[in-house]
Order: structure tokens, then C-alpha cells, then sequence
């Protein structure tokens, strides 16, 4: 038997990123779960919502650009700190070795396995947050997760944010491969 909730919102876990700009000539850094990918073609664009009150919205908003950085497990006091403290009042930059791409105010942590350079594509203006669109001009990549070209998510070992438990949770193994496990329905019943 089903039972009927609130209309809340259930799209979890989802991954947790640092996302950096610099805001007043210093990098600074936020805890954002609030990711998603917009397209997944040329020119590849992801989004993510932030609150209005966020430090970071203002240097996004001056710079045009952007860094998401995926942190591993190892990363998760880190991770969870940066989402506590407001860069108005705490250097952030400081708590990781930075480096940068193309993209001068987008700096990337060196200790994330995984770093986007993004530049603002688009903002929208909700109630409560700035949704800001960014396409990926870079992309960066620990050798360490790398099978070839591709990043093999299991060695990155991304946070996961749940906002039902208000955890932090590891990937689990792989269940099956993606457009294929299906087949066997497909055939079973179409041949």
C-alpha cells in the first residue's frame, strides 16, 4: 500500500560538488547537491541551484565562470566544512591546493579526482535561488580514475547527498549496463 506524502522533493541522492569562483579577487568555494546535466551533446551544459544568500552566486554572476569539482570519499569533512561556513567570513581558498584552466575565475581543487572549468551560459532568477546554466569549456582528470579516456566512476568514488536522512552515502557496485540489460525484456516480448 502506497501512502501519500507532501509534495516534497525525492531526486536523491544525488552528487555532491564544490563549485568555485573567485568572489572579490580570492577563490572561493561551495557544498552544492543541487547538479544536473541540461544536455549531453556540444555544447555540453549542466546546471545548478543555488540559494540566493550564497557567497558564491555574486562571483558567478561577476566572473561568468565557474569550476565543479568532484570530491571523493576521502574528501567528505572537507566536502561537509565548505558548506558550513560563508566565504563573507572564511577563506576558503586556503583549504585546498588550486590550480586553473582556461577559464582564470574558475579555480579547480587538485585533490578532487574530477574538475569541470565552466563559463556562464545562463542564469534564471526563481524565488529562492539563482539557477545557474554553465557549459563545460574543461575538463580534468585524475589518471588514477581513468580507464583510457573515461572516468570510471568507482574509482572516483563520489559523495552522495541525501536530504531525506541528511547523509552522506558512497557509491555502491555497478547492477548492470545500461542499454542492454533491458534487452531481455525487449526480446522476451518482441523478439
Amino acid at each position: 500500500m502506497k501512502k501519500k506524502l507532501e509534495p516534497i522533493n525525492l531526486l536523491y541522492p544525488t552528487p555532491t560538488v564544490l563549485v568555485g569562483t573567485v568572489v572579490d579577487d580570492t577563490a572561493n568555494f561551495i557544498t552544492i547537491a543541487h547538479v544536473g546535466i541540461v544536455n549531453n551533446a556540444r555544447p555540453f551544459l549542466i546546471s545548478l541551484s543555488m540559494g540566493k544568500i550564497h557567497h558564491t552566486n555574486t562571483g558567478i554572476k561577476e566572473n561568468k565562470a565557474f569550476s565543479v569539482n568532484i570530491p571523493s570519499e576521502s574528501l567528505v569533512a572537507e566536502t561537509d566544512y565548505v558548506g558550513l561556513v560563508t566565504g563573507k567570513k572564511v577563506d576558503k581558498s586556503k583549504l585546498f591546493e588550486l590550480f586553473y584552466g582556461k577559464l582564470k575565475n574558475a579555480p579547480l581543487i587538485t585533490s578532487c579526482p574530477v574538475n569541470m572549468a565552466c563559463r556562464l551560459h545562463d542564469t534564471y532568477d526563481t524565488p529562492t535561488h539563482d539557477l545557474f546554466i554553465g557549459e563545460i569549456v574543461e575538463t580534468y582528470a585524475d589518471e588514477s580514475v581513468l580507464d583510457g579516456n573515461a572516468v570510471n566512476i568507482a574509482r572516483v568514488k563520489p559523495l552522495l547527498f541525501d536530504m531525506s536522512s541528511k547523509k552522506y552515502w558512497s557509491l555502491g557496485p555497478a547492477l548492470a549496463d545500461c542499454w542492454r540489460v533491458g534487452m531481455t525484456i525487449k526480446k522476451k516480448n518482441w523478439g
